[in-house]
């Protein structure tokens, strides 16, 4: 058996390397080589009087420089863009727990273990969370039945309808989001989200191990950055299920596309909803499920069916 002996590879926050064997399967003896993996790790979220929610995470940027937010001073830290409150943050915000930044008081590291973020809320008597004291693994959707789905979608309201865009442009901003995921281009174990403007310009970018911790990650770092989302979609790496349209719903998002296929309540809840959603985008393709006249080619179509489109 050889020893693979390459140059020591650089290894970004959320990239691990373990030792492992590479059977070629060509004839060739295995290799044993150090290869890169994605971290996960345990993130409680722990919000005062209503209750505390466990995430399994992939952390892609150093905690150490990161102390907290307050409502009164933003951003507490020496950085500016501080990944774990940023997923603290779209989590909160997408299980309805925060309207807005306005409703959180701060949020604060416990200074004993990185893997705490402390909440409170300004007004938690108002709350009434859907879930609670609960260990969610990278996977975690909804369970239930159409009970869980009602509740899911409870004070959602129709995205406004101001986006355009060409078909031709899925592509390009599907190919700038995979430029910016390094995670996955070391790993192969990461999912993204990346949220792009009226301009089909990519703002904001998260990955994680899990689809639905990128999507807040990218959602709480466009709330730390009050960045306005008015005519602005979402690209996912990841298949469009019913959570991941609802907490995109959330956020306001006219389009939603991404690389794989989505499941019927998610197109169910997008046409109800107002949104734009594409699935299959790769190779020049998009397949548009939902509200298709935000789509130059597809403008003036009303009969709710799926439009497949090749640039």
């Amino acid at each position: 058996m050889k020893e693979k002996q390459p140059a020591a590879p650089s290894v970004q926050h959320g990239v691990r390397l373990v030792p492992a064997y590479f059977l070629p399967g060509t004839g060739q003896p295995p290799v044993r080589e150090d290869c890169p993996v994605i971290e996960e790790a345990m993130l409680t979220i722990d919000v005062e009087s209503v209750g505390w929610y466990t995430l399994m995470w992939t952390p892609t940027a150093s905690l150490h420089e990161v102390l907290g937010f307050s409502r009164d001073q933003g951003v507490l830290g020496a950085t500016d863009d501080p990944e774990v409150l940023s997923l603290t943050a779209g989590f909160l915000f997408t299980e309805g727990l925060i309207c807005s930044l306005k409703d959180l008081r701060r949020m604060e590291m416990c200074g004993n273990d990185p893997g705490i973020v402390r909440v409170q809320l300004v007004d938690p008597a108002s709350v009434s969370p859907r879930r609670r004291n609960v260990t969610m693994g990278s996977a975690c959707g909804i369970c239930g039945g159409r009970e869980a789905v009602d509740n899911l979608v409870a004070g959602l309201v129709a995205v406004a309808d101001t986006a355009r865009l060409r078909s031709a442009q899925f592509d390009g901003l599907m190919a700038a989001m995979r430029r910016l995921q390094t995670v996955f281009t070391q790993t192969g174990g990461a999912h993204a989200a990346a949220v792009f403007d009226r301009n089909a310009q990519i703002i904001a970018v998260a990955e994680d191990l899990g689809r639905h911790n990128a999507l807040d990650k990218v959602i709480g770092k466009c709330l730390l950055k009050d960045v306005d989302l008015s005519g602005c979609g979402v690209l996912l790496s990841s298949r469009l299920s019913l959570e991941m349209i609802t907490k995109a719903i959330r956020a306001g998002f006219e389009i939603i596309a991404a690389v794989s296929a989505p499941t019927s309540l998610a197109i169910e809840i997008a046409e109800r909803f107002g949104v734009t959603l594409g699935g299959f985008v790769r190779g020049g393709r998009v397949t548009i499920y939902s509200q298709p006249q935000r789509i130059a080619e597809l403008a003036g179509q009303v009969d709710g069916g799926c439009s497949r489109y090749q640039s």
